[in-house]
């Protein structure tokens, strides 16, 4: 099973790709962690990305594609993976048909998860964590039981993230639309878009996930 999964930041794409991963053994393909760890590793193609990073240019579609095939060869990902953050462009849905062809595989589905944009910013904006041990909470859905008091260890000192503010989920909302426009109806066109309600509970998307999937 080769899916792509779609969804701004905050849609839980994180949350339900690690339960991909962990009930069906599929592995979650993050352009960023590819290049990433072709880098660390000094593979020819990650040597080449290297070059280009360091120079402060982007790195072309060749490269990435060349990550992806090699990511794609690993024994890892026979029981199937999960794109995120690819493909991006027409060039790149193109690239990666073939990077799957060659390899006897093809795309199943393009699942997104579909969200509210005025609620994903509440939900985004309104959460935080304790600063002790990391539990999260919510401004509205999910206080602490005492007032400034975190439920599992007792700190009495939390925090945010600097990015969860309306002016940049917005802004991150937009350039998502912008990357996917481009490709969503060359998926359309073949059928294979499912959507699904990201704004539900993460149990319901799950299931929703794991309908559209099969057993």
């Amino acid at each position: 099973m080769n899916i792509i999964l779609l969804g701004p930041p905050g849609a839980g794409k994180g949350t339900q790709a690690s339960r991909l991963q962990a009930d069906r053994g599929m592995v979650q393909l993050s352009t960023g962690d590819m290049l990433r760890d072709a880098v660390k590793a000094g593979t020819a193609v990650g040597r080449k990305a290297k070059a280009v990073m360091e120079a402060g240019a982007l790195v072309s579609d060749d490269i990435v594609s060349g990550i992806i095939g090699d990511r794609l060869d690993a024994p890892d990902t026979a029981q199937g993976v999960i794109f995120d953050g690819y493909p991006r462009t027409a060039a790149q849905a193109a690239s990666l048909d073939m990077l799957l062809a060659s390899r006897g595989r093809s795309l199943d589905y393009v699942i997104e998860l579909d969200v509210n944009e005025d609620a994903l910013v509440e939900r985004i904006v309104g959460r935080f964590s304790c600063a002790t041990c990391g539990t999260n909470y919510h401004d509205r859905f999910n206080q602490p039981k005492a007032d400034g008091v975190c439920d599992v260890c007792g700190s009495t000192s939390f925090k945010r993230r600097p990015d969860d503010n309306e002016t940049t989920v917005r802004t991150r909302m937009a350039e998502y639309r912008a990357k996917t426009a481009p490709i969503l109806p060359i998926y359309e066109a073949r059928g294979l878009v499912r959507r699904v309600d990201g704004m539900a509970d993460i149990e319901h998307v799950s299931g929703a996930i794991a309908a559209i999937l099969g057993g």
